[in-house]
């Protein structure tokens, strides 16, 4: 495949370039650095510094080259800051995307995956998990960006060839250590832990211990970023291959408590995981769990990083290798 890949530089397109150059595919990555890090985009990739929405540069670039399909994952993706600014992750996320697949189709290129939240799902009452026909019910302007684009796909399903991939809670890093999350301002909870081991925060807030789960903290369900990674590169080829466009969930279909994941790292790193319990957060769902039967069902692909240790362990040895570096 020859894969025109926006956010690069990010956490998980790094991972997903990482994947397709291992099997031999070719990638060339736009980003314009605004959130991401030139230290994660791969060595084999080509690059190019520019924003989604410059139609110029991302005209002579298809020209020029002749892409397979277009992997979207450009864009902003911190929850709290999109309440704070919806407009920004509107026009960020929504309009600059629309321009970036217009861009594309009117230059012969009209095979997209987009990245998409399992946010979209929002409060879900009465159902341990949700599946891809689940009513949508976003709960921050970041989510309702991301279903935006999504409409704008599914309302132009006849110009367009396209996936959508709803993630669940994404975390871990590469097993080899060449890439992982790397941010300012960190809000995912695997994340978090990792800081405190390292020694970068003292201590993890857990928002919320009155939730009707076990252990009164909310359940998610965490998927290794090298499985995430591993779909595209399927999907990818599930779309040359059949032509068809979908939408699948992308998760494993378990769930652990906020308190399961700081047990988890504190058997593997001696009780060093201080955290205190604050009050819920708006808009904090309880319970978030994968219905992954129909991803399982169109798609040859079996998770191999399916374990809360392995996913935790390789997250804590990423962020020793980059506060090493720092220091």
């Amino acid at each position: 495949m020859n894969v025109l890949l926006t956010g690069g530089a990010g956490y998980i397109g790094s991972h997903v370039a990482l994947s397709l150059l291992d099997l031999g595919h070719n990638v060339h990555i736009i980003d314009n650095l605004s959130t991401g890090s030139e230290k994660l985009i791969p060595k084999n990739a080509k690059f190019t510094k520019c924003n989604i929405n410059n139609k110029n540069i991302i005209s002579d670039l298809i020209k020029s080259n002749e892409f397979d399909l277009l992997m979207h994952f450009a864009g902003f993706i911190q929850v709290e800051e999109s309440v704070k600014y919806p407009q920004k992750y509107y026009e960020n996320n929504t309009e600059n995307s629309v321009i970036l697949f217009k861009t594309c189709r009117e230059n012969g290129l009209n095979k997209i995956i987009f990245s998409s939240t399992a946010a979209a799902y929002g409060l879900v009452s009465g159902k341990k998990f949700v599946d891809e026909s689940t009513n949508l019910n976003p709960q921050n302007p970041y989510a309702e960006s991301k279903i935006k684009t999504e409409n704008f796909l599914i309302e132009n399903r006849d110009d367009y060839k396209f996936i959508i991939l709803r993630y669940f809670n994404v975390a871990g890093a590469d097993k080899k250590l060449r890439s992982g999350q790397i941010s300012k301002q960190s809000t995912h909870l695997i994340k978090k832990l990792s800081e405190v081991i390292v020694g970068k925060r003292d201590h993890i807030e857990i928002y919320g211990n009155d939730y009707n789960t076990p252990d009164g903290t909310a359940i998610r369900d965490y998927i290794h970023v090298s499985d995430l990674a591993d779909i595209h590169v399927k999907v990818g080829k599930y779309l040359i291959d059949k032509l068809e466009s979908n939408l699948f969930n992308c998760g494993y279909g378990n769930g652990f408590s906020v308190l399961d994941v700081i047990n988890t790292a504190n058997k593997l790193y001696q009780n060093k995981i201080k955290f205190k319990f604050s009050k819920r957060r708006a808009g904090d769902v309880e319970n978030l769990i994968a219905e992954t039967t129909k991803i399982l069902k169109y798609i040859n692909w079996k998770p191999r990083h399916n374990d809360l240790y392995e996913i935790i362990d390789t997250s804590i040895k990423w962020e020793k290798k980059i506060n090493a570096s720092d220091t």
